[in-house]
């Protein structure tokens, strides 16, 4: 079958290739300072000017103060864009095959209570590590209006699960030292403490040292203008070589020399894979409906392989399935009422089959005692099922 489903919608221009960060980052501070320069170049002004502001002199500049202030971005906002940002060029920059997961949110709506629906997002989170997902894409099956709602009350048919379940994945892919400085309390998050760590190889302790730490920006003053501080987890900050804003999230190459007052230096987030094999964590992705999962993939060229599953699936073993070579592989997992009723929801999808979503359309585990099998358990078989197979494909590109 075609790949028509992977392409991009016409309504969204296609993500170009960008350096890396290092780069973006360095080239925007440069521009900042030559402006600054540019400014202190203007010539002085006259002495009746210097005496007197009042007037039409003290109002032009009044205007032009307030221009500029509702011109400059809020804080908040430039950090979502920074992150963004970042989040972009690391998908981008991506050389290796990928793994990614897309999960119907829905799935939260069969919990009782706050704390069900917060375990049942750690096992989530616990499945991905464990078999070391790229991308997790958690999809919504409800309206645009119903979707922009916060999750309270995740029993609550009229909330987001979706929402509630993206916010919990994020968390708790997050090293447990920046927790704090990266997210505000919330009642959402009530119950995580319980839940046991992922304890990927990023969720380093005080005591251990890597060649790579995640960080936070602080707001610290460096010791000189052109460097941030970063807290690293360890027992004191460090300084990197990049003017960056506070409350950023960011990779550090720490090297071998345990030094602290060493300047570092900030890298891609695809650096430890790359360079070391290392398992980095899992992207967490919204997406508004199954359709929006394929339409809107980050990576360059799109999925190039899309798997269903489903207990109406194809029967294959494990050791017979042969995938194909891949760049960027998906897997999805129903909800309540399983893909099938996904399609149905879906206007992209009107009047078509199950099976034309997908490149294949598989039952992961046939022989099943029970009537049903919950989706945070289906994780778990499907992606023990796929291991081999898709070890299979990536020996294959290697070679």
């Amino acid at each position: 079958m075609g790949k028509k489903k992977n392409k991009r919608s016409h309504d969204e221009p296609e993500l170009e290739s960008t350096p890396e960060l290092t780069t973006r980052i360095d080239g925007d501070f440069q521009k900042k300072k030559k402006k600054k320069k540019r400014s202190h170049e203007d010539p002085e002004m006259g002495p009746e000017q210097k005496v007197s502001l009042d007037g039409d002199a003290k109002k032009e500049k009044k205007k032009k103060k307030k221009k500029s202030q509702e011109e400059e971005p809020e804080p908040e906002q430039t950090k979502i864009q920074e992150e963004e940002k970042r989040n972009v060029e690391e998908t981008n920059n991506e050389c290796r095959p990928t793994v990614s997961i897309a999960i119907a949110g829905s799935i939260i709506h069969n919990t009782q209570s706050l704390e069900l629906a917060t375990r049942l997002a750690g096992q989530i989170a616990r499945a991905s590590t464990i078999f070391r997902i790229d991308e997790i894409v958690v999809f919504d099956n409800k309206s645009s209006s119903e979707i922009d709602s916060a999750v309270t009350n995740p029993s609550d048919n009229n909330e987001s699960g979706a929402s509630f379940l993206v916010r919990i994945l994020k968390y708790l892919e997050t090293p447990q030292y920046l927790r704090k400085s990266l997210f505000p309390k919330q009642n959402d998050l009530r119950y995580v403490g319980m839940l046991p760590p992922l304890d990927a190889p990023h969720h380093l302790r005080k005591h251990e040292w890597e060649q790579y730490r995640e960080g936070v920006t602080l707001r610290e003053k460096a010791p000189n203008s052109e460097s941030t501080m970063v807290d690293v987890g360890l027992s004191k900050s460090v300084v990197v070589d990049q003017v960056l804003g506070p409350g950023l999230r960011v990779t550090v190459a720490m090297g071998t020399n345990h030094d602290l007052d060493l300047v570092r230096q900030i890298v891609p987030l695809s650096k430890p894979r790359e360079e070391a094999g290392m398992y980095w964590g899992y992207k967490v992705r919204y997406a508004s409906h199954l359709s929006s999962v394929f339409n809107d993939c980050p990576f360059e060229g799109g999925y190039d392989y899309l798997i269903g599953t489903s207990e109406h699936g194809l029967k294959i073993s494990s050791s017979e399935l042969k995938l194909p070579t891949f760049r960027h592989l998906l897997i999805a997992f129903g909800g309540l009422a399983g893909l099938e009723e996904s399609i149905e929801e879906d206007n992209q999808y009107k009047g078509k089959n199950v099976r034309e979503a997908f490149d294949i359309y598989l039952n992961t585990c046939p022989h099943q005692g029970s009537r049903t099998i919950r989706t945070e358990e289906a994780m778990f078989i499907s992606l023990q099922y796929f291991q081999e197979p898709i070890n299979r494909a990536v020996r294959r590109l290697e070679a």
